[in-house]
């Protein structure tokens, strides 16, 4: 798989020069959700989460800061889950190379007619409860 250049917002850029690259493997039937690789240079830089985003890191190593939280390194191996909505500051000293899962973030609201309709839709057809009988 040929990565190709997603550069990072230049708004977002703390230090240095990051460069980013990307390539979108697969999408969901329903087209909400979908499977990435990324990876990125050396730099610091600033990132937010429009979508529900689970990360698996697959080469290198980041420091992640999020307000209320304590820094944390993820290398090779290490796995995280990010919420739409927040943001974190990105320390990537050399490389950082990362699986990522995105769907957008689901309203509790809509989670239950989800779960609802998946329920319906597993019910044997031609049911009839003895009540209707």
């Amino acid at each position: 798989m040929l990565l190709k250049p997603d550069p990072i917002d230049p708004a977002w850029i703390l230090e240095g020069n990051p460069v980013a690259r990307s390539y979108q493997w697969s999408r969901s039937r329903d087209t909400s959700t979908s499977s990435w690789v990324w990876d990125c240079t050396a730099g610091r830089f600033n990132w937010y989460f429009d979508a529900d985003e689970t990360i698996y890191v697959i080469e290198g190593e980041v420091i992640i800061t999020a307000e209320g939280q304590e820094r944390r390194s993820l290398r090779a191996g290490h796995a995280a889950l990010f919420y739409a909505g927040t943001h974190s500051e990105w320390l990537v000293a050399n490389y950082v190379r990362k699986h990522a899962i995105l769907r957008p973030h689901i309203s509790k609201l809509l989670l239950f007619a989800l779960k609802v309709s998946r329920k319906l839709r597993r019910r044997p057809t031609g049911y009839l409860p003895r009540s209707s009988l």
